[in-house]
């Protein structure tokens, strides 16, 4: 495809406080590609992407993340570890500190905008200080057409300097790394860490903010896709639990991987322009979607290569986060525009590395809320510092960084919606089966796809049910083209009272991490809980 963001409108950033820079105003994919290999700071895959490596920060730093505190935000906000405040006063000198970097350097800068629906369209101009990150927000952001570009006004301004190290001492942060969001000046600013995901997901939690405040709208950490009968499927579910795999699916057309709204008018549109998929473990066979987008545009993320330039998707030496974004034009079958309709089908998606929760069950809607506002999933041994057996990790809505509203309220606008829209909604275990981690197996992706697959043909509908005895989940007993044993987790265990064992330690997990959300639901939710551990 022809990059067609190309223009010869030159901008100044002498009103942002940038001052005598040299300015790449939106230059194509492959020029940013090209400086960043000859600034050395990346290579060529042998598939024709770009290399790059992100330095100290090959993920987020979510204790890192701050939002400024001040009319627009003091009473709206969730204060606590999640959603930090930082005063207006200190923002304003870090923010003179970091346009002072960036002047008379070389910088990047697009212009791009989020979300799909033209009626709910935020303008972004992004501000780079290296190329390889203006080619992430190429990808990643909605791109726009050169007449869009002649009178293109921007409402929110990302600025980007992942070589500029604050002084905690003297600027208010944690560490020599930050990203700050400003609600009142709609900027987002980012230093000290090269991850390229900290730009998304700054106005993933702006829109997050903006769209329940001010638009009605429920802005959602998910994936989504839709069938040829037009009905739109949603996979929540946090990162490593299979939302890109799952939704890139040959025989539906893929509407975002990552980050979408579901309107008041029943629509459902992406935020992004882009995929942003973890690519551990990648294999043409399982994944050939993701496998394929990877060429030239595509820029892949702290991956092993040999002096060939062939990566190995196995070798997580430099992280267990490695990761590849590309436009989402690279995928054959997608939604266009980026939105879909008459939602059916939502799907929690988790990685219970225990081996407890059924492959997939049913859920009320007490219980939908329930697992909505938990956002259950497990880290396993390796992939953060001092993890060394699984781990169970609850984030709230799926998102709970990107959050800045209570959790309830979220909740509150997702159970609203599934009643108004009749939907279904599904628990879906994408980890371990026949035991733990490190006992049992990692559930094949392809039964996985199959109950998925069942789900939306309405294959489900009728068939046998029983109830989880510890989770009160409606467990199917049977499904097209997967064991029947492998419904039911308790018959994959050699050890029958091991597993109850484990599902009871699960489900005190889970009612002992609710507790702080106990105050704020209704009985409903409430009883949406485990009914043993």
């Amino acid at each position: 495809m022809v990059d067609k963001n190309q223009t010869t409108k030159r901008i100044s950033l002498e009103n942002y406080g940038i001052k005598n820079a040299h300015v790449h105003y939106q230059l194509t994919s492959s020029a940013l590609h090209n400086e960043t290999i000859r600034k050395g700071m990346g290579t060529e895959a042998e598939s024709g992407a770009l290399a790059v490596n992100t330095g100290e920060f090959t993920g987020r730093s979510p204790k890192d993340r701050f939002i400024v505190k001040d009319d627009v935000t003091r009473e709206q906000v969730w204060w606590g570890n999640i959603n930090i405040p930082f005063p207006t006063d200190m923002f304003d000198a870090l923010y003179d500190k970091v346009t002072d970097y960036l002047s008379e350097k070389e910088i990047y800068v697009r212009d791009s905008y989020a979300c799909a629906d033209d009626k709910y369209r935020l303008n972004i101009r992004v501000v780079n200080e290296y190329p390889w990150s203006n080619l992430f927000a190429h990808n990643m952001f909605l791109r726009p057409t050169e007449a869009e570009l002649e009178n293109f006004d921007p409402e929110w301004l990302i600025i980007n300097a992942p070589g500029f190290m604050a002084d905690p001492k003297v600027d208010g942060t944690r560490q020599h790394n930050f990203a700050i969001l400003n609600f009142t000046k709609k900027i987002a600013l980012i230093g000290g860490t090269g991850y390229t995901g900290e730009i998304k997901k700054g106005i993933f939690s702006a829109l997050n903010f903006i769209l329940p405040v001010d638009k009605n709208t429920m802005p959602m950490h998910c994936s989504a896709n839709v069938g040829d009968n037009g009905e739109t499927a949603i996979f929540f579910g946090l990162s490593g639990t299979g939302k890109t795999t799952l939704s890139a699916d040959p025989s539906r057309k893929l509407i975002g991987d990552d980050e979408h709204g579901w309107t008041a008018e029943n629509t459902v549109f992406n935020f992004e322009g882009g995929c942003y998929a973890k690519v551990i473990n990648l294999s043409e066979e399982n994944e050939p979607d993701i496998y394929h987008a990877i060429k030239p545009g595509a820029i892949l993320e702290n991956v092993v290569m040999d002096d060939n330039g062939k990566v190995d998707f196995e070798d997580t030496s430099i992280t267990q986060n490695t990761r590849v974004s590309y436009p989402i034009y690279h995928i054959d079958n997608i939604q266009e525009p980026s939105i879909g309709e008459n939602p059916k089908n939502i799907f929690f998606l988790t990685a219970d590395a225990f081996g407890v929760l059924p492959p997939i069950s049913k859920l009320t809607p007490g219980q939908a809320a329930y697992h909505f506002i938990s956002g259950y999933t497990a880290k396993v041994a390796g992939t953060e510092e001092g993890i060394n057996e699984p781990t169970p990790n609850f984030s709230a809505c799926f998102g709970a960084p990107f959050m800045p509203l209570h959790p309830t309220k979220y909740a509150e606008m997702l159970s609203a919606k599934m009643k108004a829209a009749g939907v279904n909604v599904w628990l879906v275990n994408t980890g371990w089966t026949g035991g733990p981690y490190g006992v049992g197996s990692r559930m094949k992706l392809k039964y996985t796809r199959a109950m998925i697959t069942a789900a939306l043909d309405g294959q489900l509908d009728d068939v046998n049910y029983v109830k989880h005895p510890i989770f009160g989940l409606d467990v199917p007993q049977t499904c097209p083209n997967v064991p029947s044993e492998v419904l039911n987790p308790k018959e994959t265990w050699s050890n029958a009272k091991a597993y109850d064992i484990q599902a009871k330690e699960l489900a005190a997990s889970f009612k002992e991490n609710f507790k702080k959300f106990e105050a704020f639901a209704n009985d409903e939710i409430l009883g949406g809980a485990p009914i043993g551990g």
